[in-house]
């Protein structure tokens, strides 16, 4: 698996979703991706307590703790790599988590456009 370049929606370089919990495809703490990553886990989300309900809810539990599989369950607050049409599905049904656009790979962009994710950005201090 050859990762594409690790650049950023702004067009600069990525940065570091989250390590604790570990995230990404290559499970790297960035939205990295390549050709393999059919899921596209390119938008950097802040988890809430409402998308993580929402997501429970259409099939993909994230806050159920998996220990066969090394995963802890996430929590509101928690950074994760989110697919990205499944982060459009959930804008569209109004409960998207909020995104960290330096932390959002490009590749998101061929699903999601960018103003629609700027208008769900946190802010750099947060």
């Amino acid at each position: 698996m050859q990762p594409e370049p690790s650049v950023n929606v702004r067009g600069t370089p990525l940065k570091t979703c989250s390590t604790d919990p570990m995230t990404g495809y290559f499970r790297n703490g960035a939205c990295d991706t390549c050709a393999e990553d059919s899921g596209s886990h390119t938008v950097c989300c802040v988890m809430t307590a409402e998308f993580l309900a929402y997501s429970k809810y259409v099939g993909n539990d994230l806050s159920t703790p998996r220990p066969e599989f090394g995963f802890a369950g996430l929590k509101p607050g928690d950074g994760w790599c989110l697919c990205a049409s499944r982060w459009m599905q959930a804008a569209e049904e109004g409960a998207a988590p909020r995104v960290n656009l330096d932390a959002t790979h490009r590749r998101a962009l061929e699903i999601i456009p960018l103003e629609v994710l700027e208008a769900h950005a946190v802010s750099a201090e947060s």
